[in-house]
Order: structure tokens, then C-alpha cells, then sequence
């Protein structure tokens, strides 16, 4: 645990002299990133400090204590050196749940991936609300939602939507909607108005960070083509669609929304290395899976996470089971009173 605290203490004062160059300060970008991690570190590093302290100040009073015979000093040290420790211990356990509870992608940004599931074209449809929830809630959050890819269906639904979320809490309010999102209604598309079943997987990913892992140029085979978007003063005169695959992990990523290639590649490579860090963190997950049954669900694509019900303008997480009654406001992208009820959870769990 100390060698971690060490760590983390090493890489806070790394960080107050980067937001401290001049060099740092004129990239706004860089110097926003690194004022966030050093915010995410700020509480262990200043329990660390205290606890260091204590413990100097216990070290201190053991040589005084050896040195001077005056009873009434011994006494006066004897006592303080007692609050001392009862001190030194609460400060201690206070690190281990801080350590416990430390997720270092919390301040991170994210990359949503959303498809449909069984349900035919209604899928699709259900898989646009989805989006349209999550980029309201992002306006109500201030955060910064770009769309990376889309493919559209003839009814206005979606075949794929892949968007990144930036902004504080971002990741910690939206890591639990991995999974199956299922929706129980009746489609337009039905004329006897009977309630059908339809699903859409949901994935977040953490966008990687330099750090985080290294893609070899020589595991890429990079392909353009034509993009097929609208045709008339837009139609496509250019190679501008981008299709990347890694070749060691078979990942494959298609970017054709940007008339510009450059951009296309740009976006292709942030979803690429998002997949590929979360594909590292299953494995990961995998060695760790004791550890995996103390989360709230499994994080698995496959796992049914949440029911939207319309009859009864019901929304239900079965992974808590927790149930609300305002399946409209939800849907407008008021997701608070899930999201926390999923970080209360979570929080019990760990403790």
C-alpha cells in the first residue's frame, strides 16, 4: 500500500510542476487533462502527507521520551504519544478505503457504443432512443458528446451509433449502462397494437490515454474506400472511408461520416484503441474474477441490465432492483436518480 501512496505522491508533485510550465499553460487541453488527474489523486496524496506526518511526530516523542526522566513530561508525552497512534491508525485505515475505493478511470473520458439486439427494425429504433437519452443527459450534465459513427436505418433508427462522452463525473455516472437494454412497447410499425420485446446493447469504453497502451503500425492493415453517404452536391468523389484492423486481436473499426479521410482515421484509431483497452481490462477481469462478483452486474455485453416497460411508464435495473415511475422524464435524459441509486450500490459493496 505505501509503495502506492509513495507512487502517487511522486506523480503529484510531477503534476503541480507541469500546471506550472509555461509550456502546459498554453495547451489548454494538456494542461485541463493533467489538472484532472491531479484532482483524482489530490485526496489520497493529502492523507498520505498527514499520515507521514503523525508518524514523524511519534518517532520525535520516542527519543524525547528516552532522553528526559521528568515525570511529569513523561506523563504529558506518554499521553500524546497515545492520541498519536489512535491517529496514525485512523489515518491508516481512512488510506486503505480510499485505495479500495480508487478507481483510476473515475475522471476519465468514454466512448458509448450502442447497436441493436433481437427486434428487427424496432431494435434499431429503440437503439436511436437510447442515443437520444444519453446525449440529453449529456446537455443536462454540460458535458460534450461527439458523434464518432453512425449507420442509419430507412426508419430512422440505428444499425450502430458509436458517440465519445468528455466532462467531469462523465465515466463514473455512465460505466454502469454496459449491457442489455431491453424495451417492451408497441412499435409503429405494428397495426394491431400489440406490446413487442426488443433489445440494444449498450458498451462503454474508456478512451485510452498515451500511457495506457501501444498500437504497433505494423498490426495495422488501414483500407479506403468510398463513402456511401447522401448523394447530389455531397455525393462522395473520394476514397474518404477508413477501415483499420488489428491484426493480432482481429478488431475491426469503419469510419465514413467525415468527408475528410484524415478525420475518418483520426476517429477510427480512438475507437480502435478504446476496444483494445477493454478488451485488455476483460482479460484482466478474468484473472480477478472473485473480485468481478463484488460489482454491481458483470459488465458482460451479454448480461440483461434494464427494462423500459411503456404501458406502465416503467424502468426497471435488474441489477439492483431498483424500479422508477418516470420512464418519460428518464428517457429526456434525467438519469440522476439512476445513476446514483447505481453508485450507492456499488459504494455499500465495496465497503
Amino acid at each position: 500500500m505505501f509503495e502506492q501512496l509513495e507512487k502517487l505522491e511522486n506523480r503529484y508533485q510531477e503534476l503541480e510542476q507541469l500546471l506550472a510550465s509555461g509550456e502546459v499553460i498554453s495547451n489548454r487541453e494538456q494542461y485541463s487533462k493533467y489538472a484532472k488527474e491531479l484532482s483524482s489523486i489530490k485526496a489520497a496524496v493529502c492523507l498520505y502527507r498527514e499520515y507521514k506526518k503523525v508518524s514523524g511526530e511519534i518517532a520525535e516523542l520516542k527519543v524525547v521520551l528516552f532522553e528526559k526522566q521528568e515525570k511529569d513530561f513523561i506523563e504529558l508525552a506518554t499521553k500524546e504519544s497515545k492520541e498519536l497512534s489512535q491517529r496514525k491508525a485512523q489515518l491508516e485505515e481512512n488510506l486503505k478505503e480510499v485505495l479500495k475505493g480508487e478507481d483510476k478511470d473515475l475522471c476519465r473520458d468514454v466512448i458509448v457504443e450502442i447497436r441493436p439486439g433481437t427486434g428487427g427494425l424496432e431494435a434499431g429504433l429503440f437503439a436511436a432512443d437510447l442515443y437520444r437519452m444519453y446525449a440529453k443527459y449529456a446537455a443536462k450534465k454540460g458535458w460534450t458528446l461527439e458523434p464518432m459513427s453512425a449507420n442509419a436505418t430507412e426508419l430512422g433508427g440505428f444499425k450502430e451509433i458509436i458517440f465519445s462522452v468528455k466532462g467531469k463525473d462523465a465515466y463514473k455516472r455512465i460505466k454502469f449502462e454496459s449491457g442489455v437494454h431491453r424495451v417492451q412497447r408497441v412499435p409503429t410499425t405494428e397495426a394491431q397494437g400489440r406490446i413487442h420485446t426488443s433489445t440494444a446493447t449498450v458498451a462503454v469504453l474508456v478512451e485510452p490515454e498515451e500511457q495506457d497502451l501501444a498500437i504497433e503500425s505494423k498490426d495495422l492493415r488501414i483500407d479506403t474506400y468510398r463513402s456511401s453517404g447522401p448523394g447530389g452536391q455531397h455525393m462522395q468523389k473520394t476514397d474518404s472511408a477508413v477501415r483499420i484492423t488489428h491484426m493480432p486481436s482481429g478488431i475491426v473499426v469503419t469510419c465514413q461520416d467525415e468527408r475528410s479521410q484524415g478525420k475518418n482515421k483520426v476517429r477510427a484509431m480512438r475507437i480502435l484503441g478504446a476496444r483494445l483497452l477493454d478488451k485488455k481490462k476483460e482479460e484482466e477481469s478474468r484473472k480477478l474474477s472473485q473480485a468481478r462478483k463484488s460489482q454491481i452486474g458483470t459488465g458482460d455485453r451479454s448480461e440483461k441490465i434494464r427494462t423500459y416497460n411503456f404501458p406502465d411508464r416503467r424502468i426497471t435495473d435488474h441489477r439492483i432492483n431498483f424500479t422508477l415511475h418516470r420512464l418519460e422524464a428518464v428517457l429526456e435524459g434525467d438519469l440522476d436518480e439512476l445513476s446514483d441509486a447505481l453508485i450507492r450500490a456499488a459504494e455499500e459493496k465495496q465497503q
